[in-house]
């Protein structure tokens, strides 16, 4: 008799358990494991379930590591979970996050390079952005292009300006491979349509006047004729006489301003004192430079002044431009 109450009592124990259990998991399947504002978790790679179900609850997340544990074997997602950061929305139940962590759907943060930058501001960017991999750190920027495994070339120039997205920990070196890529993805695109009786001789000559124009006019719509001043010039066997190339040839001694022994300092890139194209870009083009030395503007201006509100007068000949000099911005070497 006292055997027979014994078991009736733990067949209650078990039951209010088990209904007890039952009870909590039907709640684990609809309960929100985070209110307020979403919040970003990182798995880390070879966490296992335990783990991540122990750090969720550490984090703030409303997340029992038993259930998580559970949940995860009996969906079979436990070996499918991927690591890397996951953003987790408000309203979110524990069956959705185990679902978002095996997709692999994670977090992507954002690397840009501007038009106009110089390959080593890239890298700087590059390097100041704590969730990229750095495989690069202390590699030359000479040495870049053979570290990337690309065709020896200096590598100003040769990295397309655009926004580039990358999970966290994603390394330096496949986002510059697709910077390049791109870079010549659209100079391709680009040097195909061109205007063949006026662009340039070669793609690269493209590059390198593109990253000029880049350089000298912020205004896309006003930089064909900037791209027209230059081809006609080049044509005459007149130099470009342009200040962006000055500056970049001077390298750390320029201070902000160019004096006119500068103009006289006999360095690669210095179109005062050498005729024709500088041997390598001075920056990185956009699309809308390369556009424009593909199809320069035709018309028979030969130099350009700054106006001061970011565009230009352009003259014919060289008196037209004196005035133009003297109206609108005395001493300006823009040419």
């Amino acid at each position: 008799m006292k055997m027979c109450r014994v078991l009736a009592g733990m067949l209650i124990l078990f039951s209010l358990a088990g209904g007890w259990l039952w009870m909590d998991y039907r709640s684990v399947l609809s309960q929100p494991v985070l209110s307020g504002s979403a919040k970003v978790f990182e798995i880390a790679k070879g966490d296992t379930p335990g783990q991540i179900g122990r750090r969720l609850r550490d984090e703030g997340f409303d997340v029992s590591s038993f259930w998580f544990r559970c949940l995860a074997r009996m969906n079979g997602v436990a070996a499918r979970i991927r690591y890397g950061e996951y953003e987790i929305a408000p309203g979110t139940t524990l069956p959705q996050l185990l679902v978002l962590f095996a997709s692999g759907k994670v977090r992507f943060h954002a690397v840009t390079f501007v038009e106009g930058w110089t390959f080593r501001q890239a890298l700087d960017a590059l390097r100041d952005n704590p969730a990229i991999g750095h495989t690069l750190d202390g590699v030359p920027p000479a040495e870049i292009m053979a570290a990337l495994g690309l065709p020896p070339a200096n590598p100003e120039g040769q990295f397309f300006p655009d926004t580039y997205f990358f999970a966290k920990g994603g390394s330096d070196r496949v986002i510059l491979l697709q910077a390049h890529a791109r870079m010549r993805a659209v100079l391709e695109e680009e040097w195909r349509r061109r205007d063949e009786a006026y662009a340039p001789a070669t793609p690269e000559e493209a590059l390198i006047l593109a990253s000029i124009v880049e350089k000298e006019s912020a205004l896309p719509g006003e930089r064909p004729r900037v791209a027209g001043v230059f081809m006609r010039r080049l044509r005459k066997g007149m130099l470009l006489q342009t200040d962006p190339t000055v500056i970049y040839g001077m390298g750390d001694a320029f201070n902000g301003d160019i004096r006119s022994e500068d103009l006289r300092r006999d360095t690669p890139y210095n179109t005062y004192v050498h005729a024709g194209l500088p041997p390598t870009p001075i920056a990185l083009p956009g699309r809308s430079s390369l556009n424009a030395v593909l199809h320069p503007a035709r018309d028979d201006s030969l130099y350009f002044v700054a106006r001061g509100d970011g565009g230009h007068i352009f003259s014919a000949t060289l008196e037209e431009h004196a005035r133009a000099v003297n109206q609108w911005q005395k001493g300006n070497r823009k040419q």
